[in-house]
């Protein structure tokens, strides 16, 4: 007989087993989430510290707004890697003259800060004083010798035709004569006192005029002479009988004619052509034609030439350019350019330019300079060139000059070119006296103010 008692004795025994066996199954199953539990809030301690520590040494990561600025920062930085960049920046912005030393500019997401090298007083001393009447165009440069730093560049322009300062159209007329004075002392070996001759009268140019030939009607000139009294036929001697095409072409070059400056701003090259014809090298050499044509710009560019010991300094106009964050995204740095004549010559033409101030065409713009506070402290030279336009209605006037502080306290060139209407206005010598009065003017109270300030200082101190 089966035992039931033993049959559900077992079943009972295994349904215990089961029993213990699920009980024990909960256990590690709750045992092994609260160790879960435990490393997630471990791995979380760890995480809060590293993060923390990093924090405290300033190696935390920036939040995404700050990200997206630096984004922003290094595709501006890409925008601007040189003054080519520059240039294409800031010419939709410059077509009007500055009146202030900085100005802001949108680019995309960025402000950008453009500092330039504009002296604030001085170039809107001269847009307030220009004779807008009796003006068609006025073009005023002036800019440092030695660092082409330009410190004013003021245009006036009637006909809406753009900044003056920068076009190249104005017939350079007798400021080439600098070029060929430059290229006469290096291949003829004058002298600010060789001799020359001339037959007929200064300003004319006739074939008849252009012979070596020496009667009881000729003229003799000291070569510094005929450069300040502008004495066409002594250059167009000079260019015909003595330098020739080729030299004429090569100088011209030098000086930069044909090639566009480099500038923070674009302008087209001032124009040089000459021909096969003999006559025309005569033409050319004076200045006699309408065909060789210079911006205001160039013409302060060449005569930084004449401090530089013969080499041409390249003309900036942008200091630097920051960010809104202050970061630098671009310096103007000073550049020399090539050199345009030797050393000698341009020692030679720096006494051939004082004299056009002293005694030559320039002399009544700067009667009584010997005697002025300020200019009587300056060594000043300069050249002027005078032509018509082709219909006689507009007569372009022009100096190209320098002033250099007798103690070596500044250098500067100054350019101006003037397009006189109907009546005579002011003239650019007279422009050019005014900025290098106004100019140097403030420069000596400056330095007689920290004078007084440093004397006061000692005394003070000598009391105590």
């Amino acid at each position: 007989m089966p035992d039931h008692r033993q049959k559900n004795s077992y079943r009972d025994h295994a349904g215990w087993r089961y029993f213990q066996s699920g009980l024990n199954q909960q256990r590690s199953s709750r045992r092994k989430r609260r160790v879960g539990r435990r490393l997630c809030a471990l791995a979380l301690l760890i995480w809060a510290a590293t993060w923390g520590l990093k924090a405290l040494m300033g190696n935390d990561r920036e939040p995404a707004r700050s990200d997206a600025v630096q984004s922003s920062s290094a595709a501006t930085n890409k925008l601007i890697s040189g003054r080519d960049d520059v240039r294409k920046l800031l010419d939709r912005r410059f077509g009007d003259n500055l009146t202030r030393k900085s100005l802001e500019m949108q680019v995309g997401q960025q402000t950008l800060q453009i500092e330039t090298s504009l002296d604030e007083d001085l170039q809107n001393y001269l847009l307030d004083h220009m004779d807008r009447k009796h003006s068609r165009d006025i073009g005023i440069v002036v800019m440092e010798a030695d660092t082409g730093r330009v410190l004013a560049m003021a245009g006036f322009d009637r006909t809406g035709s753009g900044n003056p300062c920068l076009r190249s159209t104005f017939p350079a007329a007798s400021i080439f004569k600098i070029v060929t004075a430059a290229s006469a002392v290096d291949h003829c070996n004058y002298s600010a006192d060789s001799t020359l001759h001339f037959n007929g009268y200064k300003h004319t140019l006739y074939k008849r005029q252009i012979t070596e030939k020496v009667n009881k009607y000729t003229n003799t000139v000291t070569f510094k002479d005929a450069f300040a009294q502008s004495i066409n036929p002594v250059f167009g001697k000079i260019g015909e009988l003595h330098l020739g095409k080729s030299v004429l072409e090569k100088y011209a070059e030098t000086f930069s004619f044909n090639d566009a400056l480099t500038f923070d701003l674009s302008l087209q090259p001032s124009h040089f052509q000459i021909s096969d014809d003999p006559y025309n090298w005569a033409e050319v050499a004076s200045g006699f034609n309408r065909d060789t044509t210079i911006s205001p710009l160039h013409g302060a560019v060449m005569a930084s030439a004449v401090l530089n010991k013969g080499r041409l300094v390249a003309p900036y106009l942008v200091d630097r350019i920051v960010d809104a964050q202050g970061n630098l995204l671009y310096r103007g740095e000073q550049r020399q350019a090539q050199q345009a004549m030797s050393e000698r010559a341009s020692g030679v033409l720096s006494q051939l330019m004082q004299t056009t101030i002293k005694s030559g065409t320039a002399r009544k713009s700067f009667r009584g300079w010997r005697k002025d506070k300020v200019l009587s402290q300056l060594q000043i030279g300069g050249k002027t060139g005078s032509m018509d336009n082709k219909t006689h209605d507009v007569r372009y006037d022009w100096f190209v000059g320098f002033a250099r502080g007798l103690g070596g306290r500044a250098n500067l060139t100054v350019a101006v070119m003037v397009a006189h209407q109907k009546y005579i206005g002011i003239r650019a010598s007279q422009y050019a006296r005014m900025a290098i009065s106004h100019y140097f003017r403030r420069l000596f109270d400056a330095d007689k103010d920290r004078h007084a300030a440093t004397e006061t200082t000692d005394t003070g101190t000598a009391r105590l």
